[in-house]
């Protein structure tokens, strides 16, 4: 991997880690959340996809169309599941679970399927990221798990919730149930990386003008369910709610969101997804430490020595 296209990576993360800061600020009204700063975002990206398609530049084949539509499709299973998780689950157990799962699947397809053959400290490199990252989320031994819900349903939204007691068998059950979801989202995490890697790859040289209709997309899907789908009263009273009383965070996720991910949309095209998706959810990292820095959270000692692995594995990757 090229230092410019980990650069590109490693400033995705940054922004990643932003915006997620800025979604915590928002609970309980997932959905409508969602819904309202990728809006927000098809809005911000129509006048440059409409001069990319006008100037011809590119073109809205049905090929690129039909891709889009897909990749929303896996965007929205992704926060849906996410969402869900964080409900039924501690998130101590789903998030780390599932920002492990997600490199760990995409890794082995590329290898198994793909064709992608990373030297070996490149390889290494990329399960040392991982390593990292599992030490910084991991949880001191003795320490209870709390479910919480999440403060917005996609990639990258954590939001720590309060720790309780439970007992040993809740413990059991709970852990167990992680496992499971945080497995699922994992599995949509890799499904979304690999298939738009093919698309910007193979389908279209333009990710910029991808992104747009894949963010029309998932407004216009999300748009359709708050109307059809069973509560959508109240989604609907949550979204004006959003608008009126959470300008700030809705602005700020729907520029960084698409930022960070249209850098690694970039960097997919220059760089193996084997090496670019365990590098991208250093964003964990940037994000623990920024929740240390605003927000007050303990085990800072465990935190950067996580971090330290990760930029250890970093090295190795650019190294190779």
């Amino acid at each position: 991997m090229t230092p410019t296209v980990l650069g590109l990576v490693l400033v995705a993360s940054v922004a990643h880690a932003l915006w997620n800061i800025a979604a915590k600020s928002v609970s309980g009204k997932g959905y409508a959340f969602v819904l309202a700063y990728h809006g927000l975002s098809a809005i911000l990206l129509a006048p440059v996809a409409i001069w990319l398609l006008v100037s011809g530049a590119h073109e809205l084949s049905p090929s690129l169309l039909g891709a889009a539509a897909l990749s929303a499709i896996f965007h929205i299973a992704y926060s849906v599941s996410l969402q869900s998780g964080y409900d039924h689950a501690p998130l101590g157990v789903v998030y780390p679970t599932a920002r492990g799962v997600g490199p760990i699947i995409t890794i082995i397809i590329a290898v198994l399927f793909l064709g992608e053959r990373p030297s070996a400290p490149e390889t290494i490199g990329a399960f040392i990221v991982l390593a990292g990252i599992a030490v910084v989320t991991v949880r001191p031994r003795g320490a209870a798990f709390g479910a919480s819900r999440g403060s917005h349903g996609v990639s990258h939204g954590v939001s720590h919730g309060v720790s309780h007691g439970v007992g040993r068998a809740t413990i059991g059950y709970g852990v167990g149930r992680g496992l499971a979801w945080g497995g699922l989202i994992g599995t949509f995490i890799a499904s979304y990386t690999l298939w738009d890697d093919f698309s910007v790859n193979h389908i279209t040289d333009s990710p910029l003008l991808y992104f747009a209709v894949s963010e029309a997309c998932v407004a216009a899907i999300m748009a359709l369910g708050i109307v059809t789908i069973p509560g959508g009263a109240g989604r609907r009273a949550d979204f004006m709610s959003i608008l009126a009383g959470h300008k700030r965070a809705l602005v700020t996720v729907a520029v960084l969101s698409p930022l960070a991910y249209l850098l690694v949309l970039f960097a997919m095209q220059q760089a193996p997804v084997s090496l670019v998706a365990p590098v991208r959810e250093t964003s964990i990292i940037v994000g623990t430490l920024l929740a240390w820095w605003f927000f007050g959270e303990k085990n800072i000692g465990m935190k950067l020595t996580g971090a330290v692995v990760v930029v250890a594995g970093i090295s190795l990757i650019a190294l190779g």
